[in-house]
């Protein structure tokens, strides 16, 4: 019974986090508008060159087509020597065999006082 138990436990897995989706949009202010009104969702951030809104489950990026492509980011804090941005993330941008635009991203971690 042990040994079946041990064997289940190997095969487990832990799943990868996806941080984000990001979609483009032709304007910030409006497409912030948008979601707001037609979806449960809140505003994380939001600036002239994208947004960010918090669901339950899952943010979604609010982008412009000549400041960020369209893409998926998972959570990877493997990432060493990629583009630091001002919210103090850092991610490398790949691509699937399929031609899909991957973000990994870290976060630095916060400091418990």
């Amino acid at each position: 019974m042990i040994y079946k138990l041990d064997l289940w436990m190997r095969e487990i897995r832990i799943m990868e986090k996806i941080d984000h989706v990001a979609i483009v949009v032709t304007n910030i202010k409006h497409a912030v508008k948008w979601y707001t009104e037609n979806r449960k969702c809140k505003v994380n951030y939001q600036d002239n060159s994208w947004a960010e809104l918090q669901f339950s489950n899952i943010k979604l990026a609010l982008v412009l087509p000549h400041e960020h492509p369209a893409h998926i980011a998972f959570i990877d804090n493997t990432i060493k020597n990629g583009t630091k941005h001002r919210d103090g993330s850092e991610s490398i941008y790949d691509h699937d065999t399929f031609g899909n635009i991957i973000e990994k991203i870290k976060y630095e971690k916060k400091n418990k006082k």
